[in-house]
């Protein structure tokens, strides 16, 4: 009985125009009417700090900025570049910040001997600090406890 109905009311929507099609053309794109070109020119990349100290927190538990550009960083299921610096074997001689433990957990606790799969693809949390201005205003203060 539910796919008869079902049946009568797109063979109904098709009869009088009311097809997704029809709704399509009243959407419109953040880029406004400019449509998609195979020659379109990509826009240019923020200027992204060099490699510098590591940023200071501005909440706690939030995940540490990265302090260089990583828009050539290729991370895929069988490669992280981010690990040729960070992993505990090579932090030392490159001179960087070394993955927390809590990387190697998994999700029920237990200590893994390689990074958590859960954990394994960096850009979900960490994002390269960008000297940009603001989009919109901002008077956001760190919590009393991340001051100095």
């Amino acid at each position: 009985m539910k796919k008869i109905i079902l049946m009568s009311v797109v063979i109904s929507a098709g009869i009088f125009g009311l097809s997704p099609y029809a709704f399509a053309e009243h959407v419109k794109s953040l880029r406004g009417d400019l449509a998609l070109e195979e020659d379109s020119v990509a826009p240019t990349l923020k200027h992204y700090q060099k490699d510098e100290e590591p940023i200071e927190r501005d909440y706690l538990q939030q995940p540490p900025l990265i302090p260089h550009k990583i828009n050539e960083y290729r991370v895929t299921i069988k490669h992280n570049k981010c690990l040729s610096c960070h992993s505990w074997s090579n932090y030392k001689a490159r001179g960087a910040t070394k993955i927390s433990q809590t990387h190697f957990e998994s999700r029920d606790g237990a200590i893994m001997s390689n990074v958590s799969p859960r954990r394994y693809f960096c850009s979900q949390c960490h994002v390269p600090q960008v000297k940009a201005k603001e989009l919109i205003a901002n008077d956001f203060e760190p919590v009393d406890s991340m001051r100095h």
